[in-house]
């Protein structure tokens, strides 16, 4: 019975060398291999946005005060109550090489009788060797790259994005780009709720979106297509380290007879490599209830990349989840289960 409620109160709330300069440098260097200096290994990873100091930042302005995990490679830790009492920890796309390890970081960080909720950036199937339960299977994003010239990016493109783009160009919309403005009545803000109640969704709270562009400055850029006096569409990404995150969109009737939001995420894309980013995070690719989205984000030339679904771990109860972790494991096998 314990475990069966530990189960119900999980699924209720939940819905990224040194090298020698000289010719034949090496042969006058005569120092000891044994204290040569180690070669500067570059992280190719980039860190999904829950997972990136300016996440944090965020947080840590209203208010949220997240657990940062030095030892696990700045491993950001939100800490929220459920029902308003109910304390629990989440781990929100973060890269869970060693679960074990990490587990045993959140008990040495206070969080020894704390229920944790694991959503890893990548299947983490070992988890559940050590108690964890499976509750979500995995979902897919959409990454692009930012990384190759504008005309293989251009390539890239599905043919019939592709026509949508060519379209949009020949409108004369006007685009603007802009740092997003310090208000809670932006028209983004309203038409992004009235888009949550229809499709019944919930993204980010108003306050953690103007936190986020308060204090990382310049770091979240709104892009906005104009129809004369009017706004057809608009799109607001947040750049985080060497990547960036399609956060919101809007686009009007009038907006998609113009084959404006294809204009817009190009220009946005085009902007973004020419800041540095490598990468665009789309998020989640859900071709059932979502498909004409789905097959937007996919027209950009996104790959897919799997996630590792989510995961529920209460340390009190670890070793005795053991056999129900273990009946989940197919439900967070990458081969078969998960959908895009």
């Amino acid at each position: 019975m314990m475990i069966s409620n530990f189960i119900r109160i999980f699924h209720i709330p939940i819905n990224h060398h040194l090298g020698f300069a000289a010719v034949n440098g090496a042969m006058f260097d005569f120092t000891p291999a044994d204290v040569m200096p180690r070669p500067i290994l570059r992280d190719e990873t980039i860190s999904a946005l829950p997972q990136s100091a300016e996440f944090a930042r965020a947080l840590q302005a209203t208010g949220k005060d997240p657990l940062v995990l030095g030892q696990m490679k700045d491993t950001v830790v939100m800490r929220r109550k459920i029902w308003g009492r109910i304390n629990v920890a989440m781990v929100n796309r973060a890269r869970i090489d060693k679960p074990l390890r990490l587990l045993e970081h959140l008990q040495e960080n206070g969080l020894r009788r704390t229920p944790v909720i694991l959503s890893p950036e990548t299947p983490t199937p070992a988890l559940a060797r050590h108690g964890a339960v499976a509750l979500v299977s995995p979902a897919h994003v959409g990454l692009v790259d930012l990384t190759t010239d504008p005309d293989q990016r251009r390539a890239n493109l599905h043919q019939k994005w592709r026509n949508r783009l060519v379209h949009g160009e020949q409108q004369g919309l006007r685009i603007t780009r802009q740092s997003l403005p310090q208000t809670p009545a932006h028209w983004i803000f309203a038409a992004d709720a009235a888009q949550q109640s229809s499709r019944g969704y919930r993204s980010w709270p108003v306050d953690l979106t103007l936190a986020y562009a308060r204090e990382n400055k310049g770091m979240a850029k709104i892009f906005e297509a104009h129809d004369g006096k009017d706004i057809v569409a608009g799109i607001l990404v947040l750049r985080h380290g060497r990547g960036a995150t399609y956060h919101i969109a809007h686009t009007t009737d009038r907006g998609k007879a113009l084959s404006a939001h294809n204009l817009l995420m190009w220009e946005a894309m085009s902007w973004l490599a020419k800041q540095g980013c490598e990468q665009l995070d789309l998020g989640v690719i859900n071709t059932e209830d979502a498909a004409g989205l789905a097959r937007f984000k996919l027209g950009t030339g996104a790959r897919l990349h799997q996630l590792g679904g989510t995961w529920a771990y209460w340390p009190p109860l670890g070793r005795l989840l053991r056999p129900l972790a273990a009946l989940d494991k197919r439900l967070m096998n990458p081969g078969l289960s998960g959908h895009c």
